[in-house]
């Protein structure tokens, strides 16, 4: 059984109409009034282009709210992401240090190598790159379920094979 196609309002009309409530919304979870109104023109802007992932089955306001709710945890977790990788070391790294980084690396990549197409596209692509979940779900065309399932199962397998070869992550 198909699901009906079931169109979007007038986006303008949309907009003005649940604004107020996606900002209040997206400001209570990150906090900040200019950080919410990125996250709402963001999300307002994927319904420009496409209603992902509306199925009809509620409300249009009920739908949003939970789109909200997920674009404004996402947006928090690549801020945490992009504050740790943009953050330089309070001390130069000690040439041990520095090694042990080397090695892991090269064993992370030597174990990346070993598992299979997709969980190291995905894996690569959150762990290196820092991708959001839903940018790696638009990237290779997946669903985002997929993608935290892979994600999981790629980690696993990586750190297996890391320990078999007695290689401590």
């Amino acid at each position: 059984m198909h699901a009906a196609f079931v169109s979007l309002p007038p986006l303008s009309q949309f907009y003005m109409e649940h604004r107020p409530r996606a900002l209040a919304i997206a400001r209570r979870i990150v906090g900040d009034t200019d950080d919410a109104e990125d996250v709402v023109q963001d999300v307002f802007a994927r319904l420009a282009r496409r209603a992902p992932g509306f199925g009809g089955r509620a409300a249009w306001s009920t739908w949003l709210h939970r789109v909200m709710v997920n674009s404004s945890i996402n947006w928090l977790r690549a801020r945490k992401r992009r504050e740790r990788l943009s953050h330089e070391p309070q001390e130069p790294l000690s040439p041990e240090v520095q090694a042990v980084g080397s090695e892991m690396e090269r064993h992370f990549g030597a174990a990346l190598e070993e598992i299979n197409e997709q969980q190291r596209q995905v894996l690569y692509l959150r762990e290196v790159r820092g991708l959001s979940y839903p940018e790696i779900a638009r990237l290779l065309r997946i669903p985002e379920g997929t993608v935290k399932s892979t994600l999981h199962r790629a980690r696993q397998r990586a750190l297996s094979l890391m320990e078999e070869r007695g290689q401590q992550p």
